[in-house]
């Protein structure tokens, strides 16, 4: 695949400066383009993308600063890094008025300029970064518009509403795939912290003994394998949003460490003796039922409180089935740019007969795949829904259709998992009890089995 080398320009009379500087920084993954006018230079901008324009102040037929804004005309995230031999406080001031990422006074070495270069592009990259997380950002906030509601999810609007305007923890439950994420990032969006860090985290996803430090981090030396100090996930998330996902399959143990961390807004690292303020905003989620948890003695009641200040249960989609029609328009414009694919009137009665036990997620996916195999016009999701991938196992198994084959204990064993993951709706450390194998055994298992989907 080709790749798309970075562009320098240097605007410059000089032609002896000009060839230094593409000397010095031409590599593989850099071209460097010359003028010796202003004429010329805006002539390259304009026909090629350039992401670093070097600017002497004295041109032939203009001065730098006069086209600096033709440049970022051309293209706004352009750098430009202004030279010029007659270096003063106003020469300076004005270039950066004038939308200058960097000033420079002749003479200077070269290896400052290579630095200043190398800055732009780490800039130029940071702002590539932040636009598009942002863009991800009010694309999962807008979909709460699209699951928006009719009826049972008025409620759930409201609520993220009031989350976004108060800095309590929130809970989130629900069914597996019910857009629970998609909430939370709702939340985070619409409250005053759009534009800090949103940083989410599985606590089903790391071993027990590992977990503690992935969250509040590790000193070095405070374990096997600590040979430097790191940062958990709480402090990276100071002044953001930290989103707890499979809340309830944190050990019991961290329960209470989480407790005082929500109420003292302190972290302390594994190993560290002091404490370190933080100033995080939590978003637990869960897709079991806490209450049972609760009596079964595996999660704290005084967390679960401190947790659902504001509680929001997102309802499953066959409780608001009058959502999908508009789901599967928003889904079909999401995935194609086709304006003239739309769903028969019998295409949607057969989707709204169906009990969606994957909720938002499965239908999403159900379109997607139908939109893959389409002919023509026509859009036919309903005929997936009669595949194996999308129907219950108690349907996949049924004893009529295994009658005649006799299944391999790979087979089996596969089944068996892929039931228990649906039973506890894709937590791992859940399923691996009730298995009683190790969770270790267990994600092996659905790794080389292809079930990482299942339950999700």
């Amino acid at each position: 695949m080709k790749i798309n080398k970075r562009k320098i320009l240097v605007i410059d009379d000089n032609d002896i400066f000009c060839e230094s500087v593409r000397d010095i920084l031409r590599d593989e993954n850099t071209d460097v383009l010359t003028a010796n006018t202003g004429k010329d230079g805006l002539n390259i901008c304009q026909n090629t993308k350039v992401d670093v324009v070097i600017l002497d102040q004295k041109l032939p037929d203009t001065e730098g600063v006069s086209l600096c804004p033709s440049v970022l005309k051309e293209n706004d995230q352009t750098k430009i890094i202004f030279v010029t031999a007659y270096p003063s406080f106003s020469n300076a001031v004005e270039a950066i008025k004038v939308g200058a990422h960097d000033y420079l006074s002749k003479p200077f070495e070269m290896a400052e300029l290579e630095l200043t270069v190398k800055q732009a592009f780490r800039t130029q990259e940071l702002e590539k970064t932040e636009q598009i997380q942002n863009y991800h950002d009010h694309r999962e906030s807008e979909e709460i518009g699209l699951i928006a509601g009719q009826g049972v999810f008025d409620e759930v609007l409201k609520m993220i509403d009031l989350a976004a305007a108060s800095d309590a923890p929130v809970l989130i439950t629900g069914e597996t795939g019910t857009g629970k994420n998609v909430v939370a990032r709702a939340i985070h969006y619409k409250s005053n912290l759009p534009k800090k860090l949103f940083l989410t985290t599985n606590c089903a996803a790391f071993p027990e003994s590992l977990i503690e430090a992935e969250l509040f981090g590790s000193e070095k030396g405070a374990f096997t394998g600590a040979t430097s100090l790191r940062r958990g996930i709480f402090e990276l998330a100071d002044g953001g949003t930290l989103v707890l996902d499979e809340i309830s399959s944190m050990p019991t143990h961290l329960q209470s460490k989480l407790l005082g961390v929500l109420e003292e807004k302190k972290i302390r690292r594994v190993g560290g003796e002091s404490f370190k303020p933080i100033n995080v905003r939590v978003i637990a989620i869960s897709n079991t039922d806490l209450a049972e948890a609760i009596k079964e003695k595996s999660f704290r009641d005084d967390l679960y409180y401190r947790l659902s200040v504001i509680h929001i249960n997102i309802p499953p989609l066959r409780e608001r089935k009058r959502d999908i029609p508009r789901l599967c328009e928003y889904f079909i414009k999401l995935m194609t740019k086709k304006s003239d694919i739309k769903l028969s009137d019998e295409e949607l009665n057969k989707l709204l007969e169906y009990e969606w036990p994957g909720n938002v997620r499965e239908l999403k996916n159900v379109i997607e795949r139908a939109l893959i195999i389409q002919h023509g016009k026509s859009l036919q999701p309903s005929q997936l829904l009669k595949s194996n991938h999308n129907l219950p196992l108690s349907a996949v198994n049924n004893p009529e259709i295994e009658a005649n084959k006799i299944m391999t204990l790979e087979n089996m064993e596969r089944n068996h998992i892929e039931k228990a993951l649906i039973k506890y709706m894709g937590n791992y450390t859940q399923t691996a009890k009730a298995l009683d194998i190790s969770l270790s055994t267990l994600k092996r298992k659905v790794k080389n089995y292809n079930l990482t989907h299942v339950g999700k």
